[in-house]
């Protein structure tokens, strides 16, 4: 690969587990990982400012390619010198390609070997997506971390489906490797990751894992998960995937952000992780603490003159109780979205954190039990024997 500002550096690696920690360099800082990436889909992490989001912990941000081109649009973004710039945010940031909104909020998307034709969920106009035109939008954005166009299925779905995904995704990614290195963008510090595809297929998501281990790209993500399937096959998914792609480059589990699925993911060698759950949940009152998920509307906490977390170093768990967030979120104040969505960040940053921590010190595996031992996700069954 040509010589690039990015560089991912492998510390430590589990005796215990797949799990590792590393470290990302890139023009505008290093990443330490295992990270969570806060998602700032409009050049914007919902509610809070980018001093607050850094003030969480987060070292990288997410926006998103489809969202920029159609709102602000790439120009005026490229004219005030890229997103970082237009938004004020000093850190490391990633954009993802689009492919998953075009799938997902844009009508009457075609899918031909060009690319993907749709209409814009904002307005009805017509847009085309190609491999060589999302790497011409993310050079414009100036992005520390770009993704290339792939083509999403949601689950379930049919082999003969899923193959011609996975094909084209390789096909596209070909194109975006070629189009990135005409548009010297190995020279400009954006480096450009590959996207593993293939749904739960096992056979499918080896060869895809195979083929975007052996590409030109400077690390690999995986697509196509938590769209659908159960935790189990998600993780079996992974399982596949981790062991073959290289060591030496950073892996980004695309669109999982629930604390159980991140411990999960680090123990099966996953290294970046984004999601838009940490914060659309705290703008619904539900947060995070060392237990399981809160409902702060519920009426229950309404005379709860204590802290949510008194481990949490937040804003909220350490200057407000949770009667006042509940009498806040009863009274449509926006400051109750702030104040928990910079408490949910904060949760999954602190996770993170004490995942690099055990893995400097040989611990991971104990600590990852300890969490749980005491964790109880959304849907949580206790054994018989519990």
């Amino acid at each position: 690969m040509t010589e690039t500002t990015f560089r991912f550096d492998l510390l430590t690696s589990d005796t215990g587990s797949r799990a590792r920690r590393g470290r990302i360099t890139t023009t505008r800082g290093i990443v330490q990982t295992p990270a969570f990436m806060p998602v700032g889909t409009q050049a914007t992490v919902k509610t809070l400012s980018p001093d607050e989001v850094a003030g969480t912990g987060a070292e990288i941000i997410l926006a998103n390619t489809y969202h920029l081109m159609l709102r602000p649009g790439p120009d005026l973004i490229a004219e005030a010198g890229g997103v970082q710039r237009f938004m004020a945010w000093d850190r490391p940031m990633l954009t993802d390609s689009g492919g998953f909104q075009v799938f997902s909020l844009a009508t009457n998307a075609r899918v031909s070997e060009d690319g993907v034709r749709f209409r814009a969920h904002t307005d009805g106009s017509l847009h085309t997506m190609t491999p060589e035109s999302v790497v011409d939008l993310q050079l414009a954005y100036r992005s520390d971390i770009m993704m290339p166009l792939d083509h999403l299925l949601g689950l379930p779905a049919t082999e003969t489906d899923l193959r011609a995904a996975a094909d084209r995704t390789h096909r596209w990614l070909n194109r975006a490797i070629a189009a990135h290195g005409d548009r010297g963008g190995l020279t400009t510090g954006t480096a450009l990751f590959g996207i593993c595809q293939g749904g739960t297929d096992p056979v499918l998501r080896r060869e895809s894992a195979l083929f975007v281990g052996a590409s030109d790209v400077s690390g690999c993500a995986i697509g196509g998960l938590s769209v659908g399937e159960s935790k189990s096959a998600m993780a079996e998914a992974i399982e596949i995937v981790t062991p073959i792609l290289p060591v030496d480059k950073p892996r980004y589990l695309m669109g999982v952000g629930s604390p159980e699925d991140l411990w999960n993911g680090v123990e099966r060698g996953v290294d970046l992780f984004d999601c838009v759950l940490p914060t659309r949940l705290a703008r619904n009152a539900a947060l995070f603490t060392p237990d399981g998920r809160l409902n702060l509307r519920s009426a229950r906490y309404r005379n709860e003159h204590r802290s949510l977390d008194p481990s949490c170093d937040c804003q909220l768990c350490t200057r407000y109780t949770m009667a006042y967030l509940h009498h806040l979120f009863r009274a449509g104040e926006i400051l109750a979205l702030r104040l928990a969505s910079v408490h949910n960040l904060r949760f999954l940053a602190r996770q993170m954190e004490a995942m690099r921590t055990a893995l400097g010190s040989g611990s991971f595996t104990a600590a990852k039990a300890v969490f749980d031992d005491r964790y109880r996700p959304v849907g949580f069954v206790a054994p018989p024997d519990a």
